[in-house]
């Protein structure tokens, strides 16, 4: 008999580091009966990921709704794992990522229904509940749900021990992100018309990267984190400011988020984003192969995002992290990113010092990826599997 696998997400993030646990589990079909279900938590993001690593669902919930908050996500998630389960497929394990409402509340139907969790990218922690937030409890829960823990790194699995985690169900595997990054670089160096396409795209987006073919340096920017909103997020668009007045040869290039949070601190501090200066770019959000392509071609990365602080340092990029907090210690430990939180100074500082002193920046840039080596995906499946 065949072991049916539901491998739930909903988000880009989510998808992208789980499409290649999928890969993974259908290259050994004749073992296991792969089914992915999404919910639909981010739509549009969320399909451009399906479409890029051929990944048809075989349920989505689509709960996206306008205006939805915590709550609302949470009980669609809930109510519609629920109909699967009872109605449509009921599978031996359900496998769910990180620390989105999704993950968990997927975990906890599966939880009702008598079925085992694998919970992939376990054992990250703040310690502190309120930083990132809700994520930090979205983790929290799910590890004291699921059956099988699945952990990047040695201090995850360290985490789950403290918490009376059970030690024989925690297999430290790296980061799946690291196998989706090692998929899409391998893909853009091998297609050269795939990389004139996204550079395309980039253009239409509002960026060239061809001014970056005379040695022109860029600074990537992203900022999105519900625990910045309001003077934190204001502090960090003046600091964006600052710094691209004080280094008018390199470009600045923040793809904003679609999140109305986002975009109106961003509006309040640059007024007029069509009246900019020449190395200050707002686009449109990409696509991933796009952000990826931006990725490689950027000198640091300014960013409050989580994921970014493994897919980075992949690339040889310091990254400079926007938070007062974060569940990846070890890239800190590491050398590969700094914690600046929300705080002007800090922020300018450091940045300054990355782009002023070669020394340091080689050393961030030549650190070693704490992350692991891109076969993380095929370590959780043979671990199913035995």
């Amino acid at each position: 008999m065949k072991k049916k696998i539901m491998v739930v997400f909903g988000t880009r993030p989510e998808a992208i580091k789980m499409a290649p646990v999928i890969k993974a589990l259908q290259e050994r079909c004749e073992e296991f009966e792969t089914i992915v279900t999404v919910t639909g938590q981010h739509r549009q993001m969320l399909d451009q990921v399906l479409d890029i690593f051929g990944i048809l669902p075989d349920y989505d919930l689509n709960i996206m709704r306008s205006g939805q908050d915590l709550t609302d996500v949470s009980c669609r998630v809930l109510s519609g794992m629920r109909d699967i389960f009872e109605n449509k497929c009921r599978p031996d394990i359900v496998l769910v990522h990180g620390d989105t409402s999704t993950s968990t509340f997927a975990a906890i139907a599966a939880f009702y229904a008598h079925i085992k969790v694998g919970h992939v990218e376990a054992g990250l922690r703040t310690h502190d509940r309120l930083s990132p937030w809700p994520e930090e409890m979205n983790r929290q829960i799910t590890g004291r749900i699921a059956d099988y823990h699945f952990s990047p790194t040695v201090l995850s699995r360290e985490n789950l021990i403290k918490e009376n985690v059970d030690e024989k169900s925690i297999f430290i595997t790296g980061n799946t992100v690291i196998d989706a990054l090692h998929i899409v670089v391998d893909r853009m160096k091998k297609d050269e018309g795939l990389v004139a396409e996204i550079d395309n795209e980039l253009r239409l987006s509002g960026y060239d990267v061809d001014r970056l073919s005379t040695g022109r340096k860029m600074v990537l920017i992203t900022g999105h984190r519900r625990e910045n909103f309001g003077d934190g997020f204001l502090s960090m668009c003046s600091a964006i400011k600052d710094l691209a007045l004080k280094y008018e040869d390199i470009d600045f290039v923040y793809p904003m988020h679609l999140n109305p949070n986002v975009r109106k601190p961003i509006q309040s501090i640059f007024g007029d984003l069509n009246d900019r200066k020449d190395n200050l770019y707002f686009i449109e959000p990409l696509e991933y192969l796009a952000f990826i392509r931006m990725m490689s071609k950027a000198y640091i990365v300014l960013t409050d995002s989580g994921g970014i602080q493994e897919e980075a340092p992949g690339l040889g990029k310091p990254v400079v992290v926007m938070r007062d907090t974060t569940e990846r210690p070890e890239a800190v430990e590491a050398g590969t990113v700094k914690l600046v939180g929300t705080d002007y100074d800090k922020i300018v500082s450091t940045v300054s010092t990355l782009i002023d002193d070669n020394a340091v920046y080689q050393a961030m840039s030549r650190a070693v990826n704490p992350y692991g080596d891109g076969q993380a995906a095929e370590r959780i499946v043979t671990i199913l599997s035995e």
